[in-house]
């Protein structure tokens, strides 16, 4: 049991290193500025941070929550992110273990977040993750023993296509836009990574979450129905509940049946 508990902090701690990181890649990639120089600083102020302030979550509660020259507060988020991905690597080194399958979804995850992220507050999927997403998805699958090389193609094929088709069709029915080809690219990027299987499993739950959410921000923004609602979040939270839970959702579901 005690060794039990210490992998799991190990994995938890490795997460937040790695959500420190990824708060980097958040905030500079939609800027298209490079993710390794220079060494990370105040926005407000320039201060360059050293590495005792930039110890992931411990620093921000050290310094609470405030820069250590000019005293601007710190976003709340970025000891956020590190522990969402702490948790995320928790979970995934719980149910994978020790196997090839931990080191995948591990980057799967990671590559997650930073989508999420970046998509609320830019309403963007940057193909500079989503398109190398893909083909680490299906090099992957040659690691992976549930998933064979042919369930990720078709993965590929179908994620991409049926959100593409869904697109199409919604276009031509109201005349306007409803889905960003980055969504397409990135239901294509889970589909290498969880096999074609995944896909509409993904589709509904993501729809089902967006409407939960979506119905009652239009009540309150009046009924406007061209409220723009970035779908990738749910997209990402979906495959998410699928890489953990799918397959006791679908065992449940059709015991319902």
């Amino acid at each position: 049991m005690s060794e039990f508990i210490l992998v799991m902090f190990f994995a938890f701690a490795l997460g937040t290193i790695v959500g420190s990181f990824l708060n980097v890649c958040i905030y500079r990639i939609p800027a298209e500025k490079s993710i390794v120089s220079p060494p990370s600083s105040c926005p407000a102020c320039g201060h360059r941070i050293r590495w005792f302030e930039n110890v992931p979550i411990l620093s921000y509660l050290f310094l609470r929550g405030r820069c250590s020259a000019c005293r601007l507060n710190i976003s709340l988020r970025y000891p956020a992110v590190e522990a969402l991905t702490g948790l995320l690597f928790v979970l995934t080194f719980y149910y994978f273990g020790f196997s090839s399958a931990t080191v995948v979804y591990m980057v799967f995850v990671a590559a997650l977040v930073v989508i999420t992220f970046i998509d609320l507050d830019h309403q963007i999927i940057p193909d500079v993750i989503s398109l190398p997403g893909i083909l680490v998805g299906f090099a992957s699958s040659f690691f992976i023993p549930w998933l064979t090389w042919y369930d990720s193609i078709f993965g590929i094929l179908l994620g991409g296509g049926s959100l593409l088709a869904v697109a199409w069709i919604y276009e031509k029915l109201t005349g306007r836009e409803g889905m960003g080809g980055g969504d397409i690219k990135l239901l294509a990027m889970f589909g290498a990574f969880l096999g074609w299987q995944a896909v509409f499993p993904v589709i509904f739950l993501a729809s089902l979450a967006g409407t939960l959410v979506g119905v009652p921000l239009m009540l309150v923004q009046k009924g406007d129905t061209r409220l723009a609602i970035p779908f990738g979040p749910f997209l990402a939270v979906a495959a998410i509940v699928y890489l953990f839970w799918g397959q006791m959702l679908i065992g449940w579901y059709l015991g319902l049946l």
